[in-house]
Formats: structure tokens, sequence, C-alpha cells
């Protein structure tokens, strides 16, 4: 068996960690866009120049794709999607801004269970296992869709850790009982699967 690599210690990790933050940031600011979601939707803003008017320009959004810019001029967005979109709950509105105006874009997922590493395939990613989402955003779900977030969120870390996942954790637990209710079985070479 090969010798795996030793884990970083914690202070490596957290080194680590701002590191890769860093260079996500870095090539997040290059983006001619700026993007946040939430767990069921994506926001995209653009600047344009101000004396644009919505005809001015070429927005196309898909189920699977998203093109954006300024009408005979390169796409500041353009590529696509990393998962499907509703395109029905999806729009683009062109707002004036303090430096000018800016194109924004909602995107609503069609999956409101995961997260978006990109906007486009074609783009850096972000790394997704490090996104909290606000606890108040949390709170906003019904129970059941928060249990379910709470609970992948909680087996996302379980499993970066190497540690085992809630369902896991649970298979492993009814072992124990039942080893402990029947102590006369040999439970040595049993495979939880």
């Amino acid at each position: 068996m090969a010798d795996r690599p030793a884990s970083p210690s914690p202070e490596e990790r957290k080194k680590l960690d701002a590191e890769a933050k860093a260079k996500e940031q870095e090539e997040q600011s290059k983006l001619p866009y700026k993007w946040s979601q939430t767990i069921g939707d994506l926001d995209l803003t653009a600047p344009v120049p101000a004396n644009l008017k919505g005809r001015d320009l070429d927005v196309k959004i898909t189920k699977t794709s998203v093109k954006a810019g300024i009408k005979g001029q390169e796409p500041i967005i353009d590529g696509p999607l990393p998962h499907p979109i509703v395109v029905d709950e999806s729009a683009w509105t062109l707002e004036t801004s303090k430096d000018g105006k800016e194109l924004n874009i909602h995107l609503d997922k069609a999956n409101k269970m995961e997260w978006w590493a990109h906007v486009v395939t074609s783009a850096p990613k972000i790394d997704t296992s490090k996104i909290t989402p606000e606890n108040s955003k949390l709170s906003d779900l019904d129970g059941e869709t928060r249990g379910m977030v709470e609970k992948m969120m909680y087996d996302q870390r379980q499993k970066e850790q190497g540690k085992p996942t809630s369902d896991e954790e649970k298979k492993n637990e009814m072992l124990k009982k039942f080893q402990l209710q029947h102590p006369e079985m040999d439970f040595s070479n049993a495979k939880i699967g």
C-alpha cells in the first residue's frame, strides 16, 4: 500500500485555504461581470456605457446557455451553463447604477439544490465546498428543504474530512446496536454497503 501524504496541519490548511481563496478572487475579479448565487438562483451584473438603451444589447438566455453583450461587440458573457435553468423564470434588465448603467441577468436554477462553480463552463471555477449560505437564507427555506440542505452541507464537510456521511453514521449506529443485542454472532467479516 502506498504511503498517503500526511494531512496538512490546521495552520497549513488555513494558509492553503487563504491562498486558494486569493487566487479564486483574483480570477473572478478579471471577469467582465460580477456574479452571486443562492442555492436556487444566480445573479450577474456587468457595467455598460451610460448612453446605451435595452435595444443596444444582445442578450440570449436558453435552458443551457447564456450570451450577453453590446450589439456588434465581443460578448460580455457567452457559453454553456454548467446546469440547466428555468428560462421562463429568468430575465435580464438594464439598470442605472452610480457609475452609469449595468446589465443585470437573473438565472433561475432548475435544480434548487446545487451550487454552481461558475456561470459558464469556460469561466474559472470557484470552490463550492467553501460556500456558507447566510443563516437568514437558510431559515427562509421550509423545514424539509432546510433539513435537506443542512444534511447536504454536513455530508459535504464529512466527505472532505474523510469521515462518514450522515447515512453511513446511521448504518454504523444500527450495526453497533444489533451487535450489542446479539453478542453471540461473529461480525468480524461484516461489510456495510
